[in-house]
């Protein structure tokens, strides 16, 4: 494939991958925020269908693009810049992973108090500030992996 090909599916994707991640951060925030348990159930069923749908395949197309876009430019591997991409992108799929299980627990949950017209559990919210806790470092990790992809600095 030409460069500039794997370069704009390797952008299009980092745009799914990051958009995804915080829209769906912005929407489980202010749901939980307005205490609507149905609004949270049926937000927090819709999240876990786009960590799915988008964050999961776009999370398999980056390193692959990523990669052959160093093979195709010629970069070595051992670059600074390339090994902290790699880096910072390890340490948000290792946030992201148990998200994915947290946003289950979230989903099952907060559709469990809908069918029995409760409020959340004490769970839903110990969850809930995990879910948080491990979506920041994975934001900060998106923000200078994608400096890093624009700056090559080292």
């Amino acid at each position: 494939m030409d460069y500039v090909v794997v370069k704009w599916l390797h952008i299009l994707s980092s745009t799914f991958l990051f958009g995804t991640g915080i829209g769906s951060a912005w929407y489980m925030l202010f749901a939980n925020i307005s205490g609507d348990v149905r609004a949270i159930a049926v937000v927090a069923r819709n999240v876990v269908i786009a960590d799915w749908v988008f964050t999961a395949t776009t999370a398999i197309i980056q390193p692959a693009t990523g990669f052959y876009m160093i093979h195709l430019a010629g970069y070595p591997l051992d670059s600074t810049w390339i090994r902290w991409s790699i880096a910072l992108y390890v340490l948000a799929g290792a946030c992201w992973l148990p998200v994915v299980w947290i946003q289950m627990r979230l989903r099952d949950l907060s559709a469990e108090a809908v069918r029995n017209d409760t409020a959340l559990p004490a769970q839903y919210w110990r969850y809930f500030k995990t879910w948080v806790a491990l979506g920041v470092p994975a934001f900060a990790a998106f923000i200078v992996i994608f400096w890093l992809m624009v700056a090559k600095p080292m």
